[in-house]
């Protein structure tokens, strides 16, 4: 018996085992691995119309035809909401704890199901099983933190009146109603679960509209929620292509969570600033590690390749650019070169491979484009810079550059692939002006053993989160703390507290006791406006706020 709701034979298939020298492995067919009738299962909880099209959805590794997907048109997202806001009455009334109890459910369901989800993932995205299984993670600490935290983020909190004793405040949160969740296709099991926890256990109802690319992982997820207690109609999901289906999400939506580009987050803001309603977005980035002259060199070089090459770079905090003081610059970029032309690449189920595909042809045809942009305009391919066919259509190898320059397209364009460029600084000012001359402001990291010297950097980097000697896990997986961007990054955060209460309409509630706020039985008002600033500045001298 599986946990799953699916029998065994309907789940994604187990894993190949890697061949016995550790080689990665090549993934030839996806059919035994994704049954028919698994995925036939998944799709009819998509909200669509009787005549609905269908798109074909690809494996990144293969090529080959994961789902013919059927599309929603705008007047199924008109009735997703319906049903979701027919549903949310019900759940917001439910205690906070019975809702957390859900999340405590659904954490330990992916988990029993792990190998199956991690297999769906793979396909869908095309990325190594270890960066498939860090999705895994980052969604288990989400619903862990919120099922635990929920409970005290929500709770009725008594404030300072403005007459101590006399005047009686409280804060009181309630759900938005239905929350719009708009998510990309690089992370379809982290960034949903850290959006959709929040959301949820707040008590709100929510209409998702996954990538195409990636609808399955976040269907196969729903499925899982139901079976931990969520009602059916609590979790929507439609599909369709961003500028079709999202702004009907958008239209209809109590508040929008989008994450995805920059030049989308913006028309989404707008959007919802024509209603209105408020909206978080989290966006591009153009990320920098930074490598002090105490750095501890072995520690920094695996930093890099984790940081640059984690989901073949398709990653928002992933690292596009790294400074290296002159004194550790040379033995730094050749440890770095020589480790990354041992990464192996490949498509198998397993954990045979350290890189894994790109995802789609554009993003391949993106990635090829600023390289030879930047090969032709001088820049140095230290490793890779190829394109893979013998692995896979969409594979390309990790790539290191040097001497690249502002006349380049990869010097302050975001990439979203396998490439990074590495240059030299002579101190630390110059270093952090240059990790700053960038429109974004997502993630950073800074090595080095002095924690004084990290924080004062930190500080004066302009980015939402700072990692000090890791690359992206410490800020990315510590759920209980807030992360998001600046600039062009984005707005708002997702995870902490700010994660769950940006679903929430706070209400404050002030009952007077005893004495009016206004003159009292005929006292004339210069008395009583002399009373008051003699009440109030008493209440400055006690340091009362």
């Amino acid at each position: 018996m599986t946990t799953s709701g699916v029998t065994p034979q309907t789940a994604p298939g187990p894993a190949p085992g890697a061949g016995a020298n550790g080689a990665a492995t090549r993934l030839e067919t996806i059919r035994p691995h994704l049954p028919r009738e698994f995925v036939a299962r998944l799709v009819e909880d998509v909200v669509v119309g009787s005549n609905a099209g269908t798109t074909p959805i690809h494996a990144p590794v293969t090529g080959e035809v994961i789902v013919e997907l059927p599309q929603s048109a705008p007047g199924d997202v008109r009735l997703a909401f319906q049903k979701a806001r027919a549903a949310q009455p019900a759940w917001a009334a439910r205690p906070v704890g019975e809702r957390a109890a859900v999340l405590r459910r659904l954490h330990d369901l992916l988990f029993d199901n792990e190998p199956h989800l991690l297999n769906l993932v793979q396909i869908e995205t095309g990325k190594a099983r270890l960066h498939a299984y860090e999705e895994l993670a980052g969604a288990a600490a989400a619903l862990r933190h919120y099922a635990a935290a929920a409970p005290g983020y929500l709770k009725t909190r008594r404030r300072a009146g403005i007459l101590p004793g006399l005047t009686k405040v409280s804060e009181v949160r309630h759900p938005k109603g239905v929350v719009g969740l708009i998510t990309p296709w690089n992370y379809p099991l982290a960034l949903v679960v850290m959006d959709i926890a929040p959301a949820l256990v707040a008590g709100n109802a929510v209409v998702h509209k996954p990538d195409n690319a990636t609808t399955l992982t976040a269907l196969y997820l729903r499925q899982f929620a139901v079976r931990a207690g969520l009602p059916q109609d609590a979790w929507q999901i439609v599909t369709g292509e961003g500028p079709v289906t999202g702004p009907a999400v958008v239209d209809h939506a109590d508040y929008v969570a989008f994450t995805g580009s920059t030049r989308t987050g913006r028309q989404v803001a707008q959007q919802a600033a024509g209603r209105l309603i408020g909206c978080s977005l989290e966006l591009g980035g153009k990320n920098s590690m930074i490598v002090f002259d105490d750095a501890d060199l072995e520690k920094a070089v695996q930093g890099a390749l984790r940081g640059c090459f984690s989901s073949a770079g398709q990653l928002c905090v992933s690292f596009e650019r790294i400074y290296v003081h002159y004194s550790l610059h040379d033995q730094f970029l050749e440890r770095f070169v020589t480790e990354t032309k041992a990464l192996r690449l490949g498509g198998g189920l397993d954990y045979g491979a350290d890189v894994g595909s790109l995802a789609s042809t554009r993003q391949l045809e993106s990635v090829t484009l600023h390289v030879e942009d930047a090969r032709a305009k001088g820049a140095k391919v230290l490793a890779g810079g190829r394109r893979r066919p013998d692995v896979g259509s969409l594979f390309y190898e990790p790539t290191i550059l040097s001497g690249v320059t502002a006349a380049m397209n990869v010097y302050a364009q975001e990439t979203f692939g396998p490439v990074v460029s590495v240059f030299g600084f002579k101190n630390e000012a110059e270093v952090l002006e240059a990790a700053n001359d960038t429109v974004y402001g997502l993630n950073a990291a800074v090595w080095t053993r002095d924690a004084k010297r990290a924080r004062e950097a930190a500080l004066r980097l302009h980015s939402g989160m700072v990692n000090v000697n890791e690359a992206y896990g410490a800020a990315f997986g510590s759920v209980a703390a807030a992360i998001g961007g600046m600039g062009d990054s984005g707005l708002g955060r997702r995870n902490g507290a700010e994660g769950i209460h940006r679903y929430t309409e706070l209400q404050t509630i002030a009952r007077q006791t005893v004495l009016p706020l206004a003159p009292w039985f005929g006292e004339s008002p210069e008395r009583y406006t002399k009373q008051l600033t003699f009440s109030l500045r008493l209440l400055k001298r006690l340091g009362l706020k």
